[in-house]
């Protein structure tokens, strides 16, 4: 270092002053840490207890509601019916295989004929089958309109029926339908009607 005596003496003064100033700044400012190790200004590590807003935590969806059970179509022509049904279809033959299909179908649906083959028109035919709430009701307001049914709501159901006379025997010939649930109980018959028939189904189906 150059310079007399007294001037390197000031020179070392103003150094301690600078050198003092220096740190008094960096101790209140930029070179304090905030507690994490990072210094101020610098981006906040992930999980540094930031002061902003927390993202909402992405939502799982719910898993979707389990559909409600079919009702169950019956597959026993007999067991659907009350005794006091069968006591009036007593002696008359079911299911016989002169008249076609019957029983349980590979669809699921069930056919039961009350016939006897050697009669010339009794007889009882009942179709239970699956079918979507637009189309059945279509049909069954078709039949009303246009071919007069008589509809009505029984038992959270639709249900509509007529009879006529037989075109060539003097017996009455009819027809009876009955929708809930995407079930149709579809019954004709001639010259045999049991009384309860079809409320028998609708109560085994829907107990």
């Amino acid at each position: 270092m150059t310079g007399s005596p007294a001037q390197r003496r000031r020179r070392t003064r103003f150094s301690l002053v600078v050198a003092g100033l220096a740190i008094v700044l960096c101790t209140a400012t930029a070179c304090a840490t905030d507690g994490g190790g990072a210094a101020s200004g610098s981006p906040a590590p992930s999980g540094s207890g930031s002061t902003g807003a927390t993202p909402s935590p992405s939502t799982t969806p719910s898993p979707s509601a389990t559909p409600e059970a079919l009702v169950e179509i019956p597959t026993d022509c007999t067991a659907m019916l009350s005794e006091d049904v069968l006591a009036q279809l007593a002696g008359i033959p079911l299911n016989d295989p002169a008249f076609g299909p019957s029983g349980v179908q590979a669809d699921g649906s069930l056919i039961c004929i009350w016939a006897d083959p050697g009669a010339d028109t009794t007889g009882l035919t009942t179709e239970i089958t699956r079918m979507n709430r637009g189309p059945a009701l279509d049909m069954l307001n078709a039949l009303a309109a246009d071919e007069g049914f008589t509809c009505y709501t029984p038992d959270e159901g639709t249900r509509c029926e007529k009879e006529w006379p037989n075109a060539q025997y003097p017996v009455t010939d009819g027809r009876t339908l009955y929708y809930r649930d995407d079930i149709l109980i579809d019954t004709r018959y001639s010259n045999l009607a049991p009384t309860g028939y079809t409320t028998s189904i609708v109560d085994h189906i829907w107990p």
